[in-house]
């Protein structure tokens, strides 16, 4: 990973400033706004937009109803919240390559709209979410934004994800409720939106399998070309953005000649039919306000690039020109957004070179640190600039103080705008040639502010097996300096405090059970943290109440040394050590050596491994090989995607279904029927009952296998309500003189999640030996 000061030079190599100034002036040329919305971040049709924003001038924002947390990572551990909080700041990043505004339904973690697992249905969707708190934020949103066109990215038709679904019935829904001055739900002025487009394409693919065609085309987007000055196809434009949603996998080469353009079929309009243009019909430019001396001062600045000076000197002009109570009152805002355009290109073009970044990346309350400001300017052009610290915090004599009081910033952002990056940030005052323009600069990178009350914990989740004889728990944990820490523990446990290490004892008759334990700073509750840093987002901070969730069970343990593959998707093999089981990691090292495979029973291949693990790629022949020479292999949830191709990744054959929504139980209560009850995998060391299927979080399982070779047993039976069955959860074949069992199943959901039944699933399933 790049240093802070390599990635500053990197930030000014990759972006020079005129390819900066050629974006600031694409918004410039419209006066027209249209949201795109959709239902998780990436959802966002980037190509598209790509073409509407550069070539047309068209200003964007985008709706998004969840963080995305209840989806896949597929670049590190993060889930829930955490995942969440990551996405958020993905979906920024992509946001600011677009100058797109962003507005996000669901408001907190907990908020009722969020990503609660895949849906397959529509009305689920809106009875989780609640219509009422859809509707009433959806209409926030359009009445804050003021777009002219709406247009969702899916279509309300079966085979899609249930909330791509919801967001497109809300989508028609909201253009009545945001218009409607006697509307309950939100004390906004009214909007009217003028036009609803839906997509004219197929939402159907890797994931999804539309049931219905798409509505004809009543125009189309072209989006073949590219934008000369960039050099840039818009298919790559828009995988530019697409790319910051790695947590998703995000970013794919678009080879010249794979273009495309995107219809759009015009379901409703308030201003007549198309001739051609999604902005046909609305106010395209400042003249179409009646402001034609502001706009042909607009049209000069543009004329005029790439002589900066010259843009610099029009601009400003063009500012003075901005006048919004000359235009009616429900087109002020665009005369607003024009006003913070012009400023921003004025800034960039009159030579202002700014930047600002603090010593230290987090404070606790009371603390401080420096701030670095770096400004160069003509003389000719006076520039005053101000720190905005944010909220709970004060910026004076070069430093940033926080507050004793001051809380840690919101995770979960409801809305983001490029031109006005959140606090802390520099608000540049420019004046140049008499007229003065205000604009905002991002810092360098945030600064987040520790709760008074933070507290770490090892672990934030733990497994004690009753089977074992130990009935402790240690654990470290730290407070701030001084503190007084202990936890808030049932009748009959104790703790033990040395140093940073805590000891729980418990009762040699505890019985099996789950216990949330707070812990406590000074006797109050402790707020636990995480900051989530990865290269492609800025630094997020996700904070919650310090608990130590702690599942009792009781679990028989198979007498087997275990090898287990990962790629950081997962952290099976650290639950399966904390339940007892013998589980060794295998390094790179290990994994390329001469016998890597030797002295143990199982290898665990983790999720995603085969795509994600370099060393183990060439090592699968001699894997499967090990397997018919009597090992045990366990495959856990993998892709089609990733690198599995069905008749060489596993021992036998094994296809992987597509599109995902055909091959998934989303149904975490759905009944389970074994088909083998007698099978060694139910029985060997752990009966597994009923009950075993209870608790289960989030899902059954997904990617279920379509088709497999003789070799392997389908052991399991789920199915969804009102859908067929599907057998491809659980396959466990005789290779050779060994055995393959593949696992669909979201066990290594489960784990994290406590849930007993996975354990004692898990336990067999690692456990099983070929039978000569």
């Amino acid at each position: 990973m790049a240093t802070e000061i390599q990635t500053r030079i990197l930030s000014e190599a990759h972006d020079p400033l005129i390819a900066r100034v050629w974006r600031a002036m694409a918004g410039l040329r419209s006066c027209v706004t249209f949201m795109n919305s959709g239902a998780h971040p990436d959802d966002e049709t980037t190509a598209m937009l790509a073409a509407l924003w550069l070539r047309d001038g068209v200003n964007l924002s985008y709706a998004c109803s969840t963080r995305g947390e209840g989806g896949q990572n597929d670049i590190g551990t993060e889930t829930g919240a955490d995942l969440g909080a990551l996405r958020t700041a993905e979906m920024e990043r992509a946001a600011d390559v677009l100058d797109m505004r962003l507005y996000w339904h669901g408001q907190s973690a907990d908020d009722t709209i969020r990503d609660f697992r895949f849906s397959k249905s529509r009305e689920e969707t809106i009875g989780i979410w609640g219509r009422e708190r859809l509707m009433d934020r959806f209409v926030q949103i359009v009445r804050a934004d003021r777009p002219d066109i709406l247009c969702p990215t899916f279509l309300d038709i079966p085979g899609q994800h249930g909330h791509h679904r919801a967001m497109t019935q809300a989508a028609h829904d909201v253009i009545e409720a945001a218009a409607d001055p006697t509307y309950p739900g939100c004390d906004l002025p009214v909007w009217q939106v003028s036009k609803l487009y839906l997509p004219a394409f197929s939402g159907a693919g890797g994931s999804y399998d539309d049931e219905v065609p798409p509505p004809p085309a009543t125009l189309i987007v072209e989006a073949k070309g590219g934008d000369p000055m960039l050099g840039m196809r818009y298919e790559v434009i828009g995988q530019w953005s697409r790319q910051f949603h790695r947590t998703q996998g995000m970013g794919h080469w678009i080879a010249p000649g794979e273009e495309r353009d995107w219809p759009l079929h015009l379901a409703w309009s308030r201003v007549g039919a198309d001739a051609g243009r999604v902005t046909d019909n609305l106010p395209l430019t400042l003249a179409d306000l009646g402001m034609e001396e502001a706009q042909s001062a607009v049209d000069a600045t543009l004329a005029a690039f790439p002589d900066m000076e010259a843009m610099a000197g029009l601009a400003a002009k063009a500012l003075t020109l901005l006048d919004d109570a000359s235009v009616a009152a429900e087109h002020r805002h665009r005369v607003t957004r024009k006003a913070a355009q012009l400023s921003r290109l004025i800034r960039l073009t009159s030579g202002v070179a700014i930047r600002a970044h603090a010593a230290r990346k987090a404070l606790r309350p009371g603390e401080g640190t420096p701030v670095t400001v770096e400004m160069s300017h003509p003389n000719e052009v006076d520039v005053d600039v101000a720190l905005d610290p944010g909220a709970g915090l004060q910026a004076s004599a070069g430093r940033i103080e926080a507050a004793p009081d001051a809380a840690p910033r919101d995770p979960y952002p409801d809305s983001f705008d490029p031109l006005i990056p959140p606090a802390p940030a520099l608000d540049v005052t420019v004046t140049l040639e008499g007229v003065t323009s205000r604009s905002r600069v991002a810092m360098d990178h945030p600064l987040h502010v520790y709760p008074a009350r933070q507290a770490r914990l090892s672990t934030a989740k733990a497994f004690l097996n009753l089977n074992e004889p130990a009935r402790g728990l240690t654990l470290s944990a730290s407070g701030p300096e001084g503190a007084e820490l202990s936890f808030d523990l049932p009748n009959g446990w104790s703790q033990d405090w040395s140093g940073g290490e805590v000891t729980l004892h418990l009762p040699e008759d505890a019985g099996e059970g789950l216990h949330v334990l707070p812990l406590l700073v000074n006797g109050a509750p402790a707020t636990a943290t995480r900051i989530i840093d990865h290269d492609h987002i800025r630094p997020v901070m996700n904070h919650w109440p310090a608990t130590l969730t702690l599942r009792l069970a009781r679990l028989e343990v198979p007498e087997a040394r275990i090898a287990y593959i990962g790629a950081g998707n997962d952290s099976v093999a650290e639950w399966l050590r904390a339940a007892g089981l013998d589980v060794t990691d295998l390094d790179d090292a290990a994994l390329s050596g001469a016998d890597p495979f030797a002295g143990y029973d199982t290898v665990l291949v983790g999720v995603f491994a085969y795509r994600f693990r370099p060393a183990l790629k060439p090592m699968v022949a001699r894997l499967n090989a090990w397997v018919a020479a009597g090992g045990t292999l366990v495959t856990l949830y993998h892709r089609p995607r990733d690198d599995w191709d069905p008749e060489a990744t596993p021992p036998s054959r094994i296809e992987i279904g597509q599109p995902s929504l055909r091959w998934r139980i989303t149904d975490a209560d759905a009944e389970v029927t074994m088909l083998a009850p007698d099978h060694p995998v139910f029985a060997t060391p752990n009966s597994i009952t009923a009950s075993d299927w209870d608790g289960w979080q989030k899902e059954r399982g997904l990617y279920f296998a379509k088709d497999w070779s003789p070799d392997y047993t389908a052991l399991l039976r789920m199915a969804d309500p009102d859908e067929q069955p599907l057998d491809g959860g659980l396959l466990v074949g005789r290779i050779g003189r060994g055995t393959h069992a593949h696992v669909a199943l979201n066990l290594h959901h489960q784990l994290p999640q406590l849930v007993p039944g996975a354990y004692r699933l898990m336990a067999n399933i690692v456990g099983l030996k070929a039978k000569d």
